[in-house]
């Protein structure tokens, strides 16, 4: 799938519609529309029918507009996909108090992250290198930095744990996103799929010359019932990862 970049648009009026900036007000009758409501209308869409379906004139359809007359409120998909971004990075908790340190919230970060990501599959498929700088986001940047501020970290390894943390949930959302996707397209469960492959895999897998794979597999096979457990990795690798950053803030 192509992967859409945030940043795209115009900046002056990215920035105005980001941060609720109003133009001069028009003569006229009331708008039929929102920016707000456009927004959410693609978000909708691109939940349901993935990035690549979104385009401003389905997003008109959703609305029972024009697509012309989006154009009054939304200059463009670059802009709208600037406001889906740091609208959905809004629905993150943040809560004030997280018993257990900084351990507890930045686990708290990850699990909302992950959550996050289910939720919007398409986020998977939006480079962020030029992030956008909206108020959902910042105050997003703002809450996961104070994660583990005041922990000994310095400025740029503070920033460092948040991106290494945002970089494994990117990596680890993918094997759970992937496996339902499968499913959805094949129409089987991993079972029936494996109940059509074993018997043709014993007839050509040498356990004598693969013995790590026929010892391990198997047993981690049997154990997840299906090739792979994404969600039982995200728990291991999560753990592993606050390991790494306890060391780390040991160290300091």
């Amino acid at each position: 799938m192509t992967t859409e970049y945030t940043g795209g648009g115009d900046p002056k009026r990215s920035m105005e519609l980001l941060w609720g900036i109003q133009e001069r007000s028009r003569r006229g009758p009331k708008p039929r529309l929102s920016v707000d409501q456009i927004t959410a209308a693609a978000i909708g869409l691109a939940d349901r029918d993935g990035l690549a379906a979104l385009s401003m004139r389905k997003v008109a359809d959703r609305l029972g507009v024009t697509a012309m007359s989006l154009y009054t409120y939304v200059p463009g998909k670059a802009e709208l996909l600037d406001l889906m971004l740091d609208r959905v990075c809004g629905e993150t908790a943040k809560p004030d108090e997280v018993p257990g340190g900084w351990r507890a919230r930045l686990e708290l970060v990850a699990r909302e992250n992950w959550a996050l990501y289910l939720r919007h599959p398409w986020l998977l498929h939006v480079a962020t290198n030029r992030p956008v700088l909206g108020p959902n986001l910042i105050a997003k940047y703002d809450y996961e930095l104070r994660a583990v501020d005041g922990t000994g970290l310095g400025a740029v390894e503070t920033d460092m744990v948040v991106t290494l943390v945002s970089d494994y949930i990117h990596g680890a959302v993918r094997g759970a996103l992937a496996a339902a996707e499968v499913r959805r397209r094949t129409g089987k469960t991993d079972d029936e799929w494996w109940s059509e492959y074993a018997p043709l895999l014993e007839q050509v897998f040498d356990a004598e010359r693969y013995p790590t794979a026929a010892r391990i597999g198997g047993e981690a096979g049997a154990e997840y019932q299906a090739a792979s457990d994404p969600a039982r990795a995200f728990e291991f690798g999560l753990a592993r990862l606050l390991d790494g950053v306890a060391a780390l803030i040991s160290g300091r």
